[in-house]
């Protein structure tokens, strides 16, 4: 999660007869708002759409990508890719009913969004009523929509306490607010950030302390929202990890280090951790929560290298 602004696009691969392919293949309906569609490829009678990737499926963040586009016209414009999910942040202040329409419309479902954000922190014993109430709301938007995820986050440096007494506040909050998510069947995913770069001076980060946390709550509707970016910063041996707390994942996010673009921009070799995901039997969506380097066509070709293997 973050509420950063993206960089200018600084490197750009040639393009591939895939990309070109795509590139040519405007139609009426989306030249109108600025996204080329991409088409079938005729010769080797298979598709041509990247988001139509080998082995996982991908919910593209449409807060990070097309930008450009009002935020509706957006989930068109990640189904035109090929792709059949959509993550993005907060919900309140959005048109939910244009949000559900404009999904269904596309044939594009919602893989989850943020319950309860940064601030005020869930890891203070005094904002849990409100917490409480955030999560009941956030649930009835949750299942309105067709998602059964929601992100939620420990919560900012409080003054004066200890970092184990805000992670046994975010236990007895997610304790409080379990039963709630369980009624609803909504998943609550608790993030942890990066304190290097991104979220300096939140109380949470790192795989081990928010085990320690889910594994306390031992709820099924309590589990990590497994940010790959973030875990990457702040601990990296991406593969072990996944492998040693996976009965604890509950969704996967992923961007590149350095930039938090796409795959294949930085140092993290994806290919590795999207087969080391099948190989677990992870079996969910992987929410793209990443800048482009370039455009989303190319940002799509390089997700879909990525998810290649034999």
């Amino acid at each position: 999660m973050t509420t950063d602004s993206p960089r200018s696009p600084s490197v750009r691969l040639p393009v591939d007869r895939r990309s070109f392919l795509l590139a040519g293949g405007a139609t009426a309906a989306t030249a109108s708002i600025g996204v080329a569609t991409p088409k079938q490829d005729a010769v080797a009678g298979a598709s041509a759409l990247p988001g139509q990737t080998p082995h996982s499926s991908f919910a593209i963040n449409i807060e990070m990508w097309f930008r450009s586009l009002p935020f509706t016209d957006r989930i068109k414009a990640v189904a035109d890719l090929g792709f059949k999910w959509v993550e993005f942040w907060g919900w309140q202040g959005r048109d939910l009913d244009a949000i559900k329409s404009a999904c269904g419309d596309a044939g594009v479902q919602v893989a989850q969004f943020i319950g309860w954000g940064f601030v005020p922190g869930m890891n203070d014993p005094a904002n849990h009523d409100q917490l409480e109430r955030a999560i009941r709301d956030s649930c009835r938007a949750a299942n309105d929509l067709g998602a059964t995820m929601l992100t939620v986050v420990g919560g900012n440096d409080q003054p004066g306490m200890t970092q184990p007494q805000m992670h046994r506040n975010i236990v007895e909050g997610l304790k409080r607010v379990a039963p709630i998510a369980e009624a609803a069947k909504v998943m609550l995913i608790l993030e942890p950030m990066n304190i290097r770069v991104d979220h300096k001076g939140h109380c949470l980060y790192g795989s081990q302390p928010t085990l320690d946390i889910c594994r306390e709550v031992d709820s099924p509707w309590v589990k990590i929202n497994w940010d790959i970016y973030h875990l990457q910063i702040t601990e990296g041996d991406l593969c072990r990890r996944m492998r040693e707390g996976y009965d604890q994942i509950g969704y996967v996010q992923i961007a590149d280090n350095p930039g938090r673009r796409e795959p294949g921009t930085g140092e993290i070799n994806y290919t590795r951790v999207f087969k080391e995901l099948a190989e677990l039997g992870y079996d969910k969506p992987i929410g793209v929560e990443c800048w482009t380097e370039g455009t989303e066509i190319l940002a799509a070709e390089r997700l879909h290298q990525a998810d290649s293997w034999n």
